[in-house]
């Protein structure tokens, strides 16, 4: 597409959209993050030639290299079972291609290459030497014993080992992918290559993981949050939060509310919600924790436990609060919850899932003045501390929780900086636009350097 100044900058975007709809037909989810990001740098870039010329965005859009392969394992009965891997390698202009491993049999291909663009701004915004990758398989690991788990990951591993590397690709977990799945991983890509290195990161603290990765994602979110709040005047303190999911990311930021004074009223699952008006307690919290850790239950338990009140089939959005924490997966807030949000008094939404906005609700957001924080710069925090786990396995060292807590509270108050310096509109600060900014710059100025590759 070649370069011409004669067109405007929404000219530009339709433009440039259209091209990559006609490259990547059907993938929509990867459309839907790409025109996130088209929209505030496009703009942006119009009047910077050394980043339109030599087509930098266009570059940025088309990743590296996509792997894919076949997975066949044995089930329990011997039965021969087939999975499609795949390995997404977007962009290491700043460093070794760094993203989860993502196992669901919803994965698709769009899906990995909405979240490895994604990544690759979120790991640029962090600070940390880190490019953008994302993988994962159609592999559904619900009714499966452990040892099924592990061979399908010994079987997915002996296809990817060959792709990754320390100083290559440093894949970690996402949906589907815990610390039993990483085990069963990593063990496999030490038989394999005869190497000790730090070639995943999630790992369990016995064979070199790293103390607060389990936290980071949602303390992560909650300390973006609290920043957001900070710039607005005001703090957490007595705040009512609405939070959907009921994984590692949506139970962590509920305790860390609650450790900053909120009162935490909602989490979810696939079923549905439960609303507690009286708010969350440790006690139980950690009912949670082992209802969806150890039992593998569902959330509708609680409100049984409890005595409170379960919504089927409907996510929380209709709650009234004043901030919002969407942590479960994609595009699962739309326009018409985000409209419920408005008009019920939320001021602001930190995203601790990917993407879990749709377009049409983040323009009602940002329409209504609600501080918003997408994904890429509130979610941040889990791949911050897998940056930091790299730190450790290289120089052979383990921080103490206390310094981890300091960096990972340091690097999301920097990301909260980055966004305000980039996204400020007067006496409001667009967060998308901040977080688009601060992530493209970096990587588009190595990719400068390195002349056309």
């Amino acid at each position: 597409m070649s370069y011409d100044e004669s067109l405007s900058s929404d000219q530009e975007l339709e433009r440039f959209m259209n091209g990559l709809i006609r490259r990547n037909p059907g993938e929509e989810d990867f459309h839907q993050a790409v025109h996130e990001v088209a929209a505030t740098i496009i703009p942006y870039i119009h009047d910077k030639p050394h980043y339109r010329i030599p087509h930098i965005l266009e570059r940025m859009t088309e990743p590296d290299r996509i792997v894919t392969f076949r997975v066949c394992w044995e089930d329990d009965e011997g039965n021969v079972r087939v999975n499609r891997g795949y390995r997404v390698q977007c962009n290491n202009a700043i460093g070794p291609y760094k993203g989860g491993l993502r196992f669901h049999p919803d994965v698709t291909l769009s899906t990995l290459k909405f979240l490895a663009f994604e990544q690759t701004f979120k790991n640029s915004l962090t600070g940390l030497p880190m490019g953008g990758g994302k993988g994962g398989s159609d592999f559904n690991s619900k009714g499966k014993s452990d040892r099924e788990v592990m061979r399908f990951c010994q079987a997915f591993m002996t296809q990817l080992s060959r792709h990754i590397g320390q100083n290559t690709d440093v894949p970690a977990g996402d949906i589907g992918v815990g610390a039993r799945e990483i085990g069963y991983l990593f063990g496999q890509h030490k038989r394999l290559t005869n190497e000790f290195t730090g070639v995943l990161t999630g790992k369990g603290l016995s064979y070199g993981g790293s103390l607060v990765r389990m936290e980071a994602t949602g303390y992560g979110a909650v300390y973006f949050l609290e920043d957001m709040l900070k710039e607005k005047g005001t703090t957490l303190e007595g705040k009512t939060a609405v939070i959907s999911g009921s994984g590692n990311v949506a139970t962590f930021a509920a305790k860390k509310l609650m450790a900053l004074g909120a009162k935490v009223v909602t989490l979810s699952d696939s079923s549905g919600y439960i609303y507690d008006p009286d708010g969350l307690t440790e006690e139980k919290l950690n009912y949670i924790l082992e209802l969806k850790n150890v039992r593998r239950g569902r959330i509708s338990e609680y409100a049984k436990e409890y005595g409170v009140k379960f919504v089927e089939g409907k996510a929380p959005w209709e709650v009234p609060c004043d901030v919002a924490l969407p942590c479960a997966t994609q595009n699962e807030l739309n326009k018409e919850d985000a409209e419920a949000l408005v008009k019920n008094g939320c001021i602001a939404v930190s995203e601790g899932a990917n993407m879990p906005t749709e377009e049409a609700g983040v323009a009602v957001f940002l329409a209504a003045g609600v501080a918003f924080a997408p994904s890429k710069a509130a979610n941040a925090g889990g791949v911050a501390m897998s940056g930091l786990e790299m730190s450790q396995n290289s120089a052979r060292i383990s921080w103490a929780e206390v310094d981890l807590n300091k960096q990972l509270r340091d690097i999301m108050g920097k990301i909260h900086d980055t966004c305000v310096l980039y996204g400020r509109e007067g006496d409001h600060i667009n967060y998308v636009k901040g977080a688009n900014i601060g992530g493209f710059i970096k990587v588009a100025d190595a990719m400068l350097a390195y002349g056309v590759l």
